[in-house]
């Protein structure tokens, strides 16, 4: 149900995904919906994460290549103790925003998320759209069209895949 329906079988999208986490570094918990109106790449990692050191940097660059368009890039990490993540983004020197998920509550009672990493693309509704599981060699050239196409649509959103 998470996925919704891929285009073509006449099955309506799922709704909106919701979940509040902590964040790293504020006090201000994150509210998903807070996010309503943006194009969301959510990345779920752990610091012992072999793959998420090449692809973290690579969500920091389309965080800021497209966030005046109104994308939101969170790192969702999975890490049992917070202590990990400050250094760990330091040895990569990433300043992406990061949400907490010590018992992987959301990744994977919300998300059902069963490969680290997973990059989750979600429209403006709040509606996940692309799933990318592990690390494509292509997704360096993947990711900037699927968030070119979300940046562009209007509130219909017509369809969901699952990329392995």
């Amino acid at each position: 149900m998470l996925l919704g329906a891929c285009a073509g079988t006449g099955k309506a999208l799922a709704p909106p995904l919701a979940f509040t986490l902590p964040q790293l570094d504020s006090s201000i918990p994150y509210v998903l919906e807070s996010d309503r109106g943006h194009v969301v790449l959510l990345d779920v990692w752990a610091t012992w994460c072999e793959p998420c050191r090449e692809t973290l940097p690579e969500y920091q660059k389309l965080a800021e290549r497209y966030r005046a368009r109104g994308l939101r890039v969170w790192a969702l990490n999975v890490d049992e103790h917070s202590a990990d993540i400050g250094p760990f983004l330091s040895t990569l020197a990433l300043s992406l925003p990061v949400l907490l998920d010590p018992n992987a509550t959301v990744a994977e009672g919300v998300l059902h998320t069963r490969v680290m990493p997973t990059v989750y693309l979600l429209d403006r509704q709040g509606r996940v759209r692309r799933v990318h599981e592990g690390v494509s060699r292509d997704f360096a050239a993947v990711y900037p069209a699927e968030i070119e196409a979300l940046l562009a649509e209007s509130a219909h959103a017509p369809s969901v895949s699952r990329v392995h």
